[in-house]
């Protein structure tokens, strides 16, 4: 078991600790993780006149610790540090004069960030005056710095330039630092004096979305959401703000509509089941409370044969019921769902892997041994929203009450032949 005893360290637990080991100077640094996700730590020699630079001067030593991260790194879960390739950095990092170590960090590979996130001057790091960019350096590092300056560089490297505005719109959204950052109000974020033109700007999307809603789709899970109706929302709200607000960056016009679906998905998801079904649910019920031909009692089915029963005694109605079983259900490998009435002796099926749907009528039911006789018409649907208006339809009325959602094809080549046409539509990117 080898003895390590501290020689020198700083405050901040991160940056390379001078150490005892066995009777041998060391710097000792953790960096990088092994198979079990633990940090790694490495060592390697050093002399007293390199510990005495170490100990004496911030700006060098970070320097040397930034040099020597990228060997770490080539270490990986649980390769061995280069040694040699270390030391051979020692003499150049710490003793050699400024204008040499500017020299030596144009040629070596080095962690920029690192040295950001301790103060250092991000102008001068661009200009290759590493030792200058050092002066301002602090012990205690700053991550937000270093990620601010990773996220500008990235935009710049995109060719994106942000006006004061379209920054603080990004901080606003608390996406300035990571644009894969779910997006949340953050006020707190901008700077006073451009909050005013921020409420404008967020008043504008708000405005324009006012009254749209983006319901949840159990064909995709319990906690999916409908991806027609977040485009539908994301489309209005960015064309308003580029009507509004011309001169916002793209990057700002999209922060602000991608928070105001979050916020729609997000009552979506806090509502109930039966609040997510429109128009057609509240239609479903007033036709059961008047009598006017609803159904009393379905089956619902899926590709699985799993069955769940519904009477028109339940609490609940036949759609939200039928959703929720849809939610539970739906899986990839598990995509067609059947609707029946058995006394009626009719039924719907929907495919959701084809977004069509079949209507099912009994014409003449089987006796004596002979198989009963059905006819099957088929429809193309759009999306989640006409999948409900015509499980509505059926629930109140029948296979009747879907004539006007055609058309109907009994013949299945014509309707293979309507799914080409507008399977080909979709890929040119046309209208239906």
């Amino acid at each position: 078991m080898r003895n390590t005893d501290t020689v020198f360290s700083r405050r901040c637990g991160w940056i390379p600790s001078v150490v005892r080991e066995d009777g041998a100077l060391k710097l000792m640094l953790g960096a990088g993780a092994d198979d079990n996700h633990d940090p790694r730590t490495f060592t390697f020699r050093v002399t007293e006149a390199h510990a005495a630079v170490i100990r004496g001067d911030l700006a060098r030593h970070l320097l040397l610790w930034s040099a020597v991260l990228p060997l770490c790194e080539d270490a990986g879960t649980r390769g061995p540090l280069d040694e040699a390739a270390a030391v051979a950095l020692l003499d150049p990092v710490l003793l050699a004069a400024p204008a040499d170590v500017d020299a030596l960090f144009r040629h070596v590979r080095w962690d920029r960030y690192r040295l950001i996130a301790h103060g250092a001057d991000t102008d001068l790091l661009e200009q290759g005056r590493v030792c200058a960019a050092m002066r301002t350096a602090t012990e205690v590092s700053d991550g937000n710095r270093a990620q601010e300056y990773r996220a500008n560089r990235r935009r710049a490297e995109r060719g994106t330039v942000l006006s004061p505005l379209d920054a603080a719109l990004l901080a606003y959204t608390n996406r300035y630092l990571h644009g894969a950052t779910v997006p949340r109000r953050r006020p707190d974020a901008v700077d006073p004096a451009l909050l005013p033109e921020v409420m404008r700007v967020v008043a504008t999307a708000e405005q324009a979305c006012a009254g749209m809603r983006i319901g949840r789709d159990p064909r995709r899970g319990r906690n999916a959401v409908d991806r027609g109706d977040r485009d539908r929302v994301r489309a209005t709200v960015e064309a308003a703000l580029r009507r509004a607000h011309s001169g916002l960056a793209d990057d700002a016009v999209r922060t602000v509509s991608l928070l105001m679906c979050t916020e729609a998905v997000d009552r979506s998801r806090n509502a109930p089941l039966e609040g997510d079904e429109g128009g057609g649910e509240s239609a479903d019920r007033r036709g059961d409370s008047r009598g006017s031909g609803g159904k009393t009692a379905l089956s619902f089915t899926d590709d699985k044969e799993v069955e769940r029963k519904w009477q028109s005694s339940d609490p609940r109605t036949a759609a939200a019921e039928f959703w929720d079983f849809v939610a539970d259900r739906s899986t990839r490998g598990n995509e067609v769902f059947t609707i029946e009435d058995e006394r009626m002796g009719e039924g719907i099926q929907l495919h959701f892997y084809a977004d069509s749907l079949a209507r099912i009528t009994t014409l003449r039911a089987g006796r004596g041994g002979a198989d009963p006789e059905y006819r099957v018409e088929y429809t193309l649907v759009d999306g989640l929203g006409g999948y409900r208006k015509l499980v509505n339809a059926f629930v109140r009325g029948g296979c009747a009450a879907l004539d006007g959602y055609g058309p109907w094809m009994a013949d299945v080549a014509e309707f293979e032949r309507a799914l080409r046409r507008r399977d080909a539509r979709s890929r040119l990117g046309t209208a239906p």
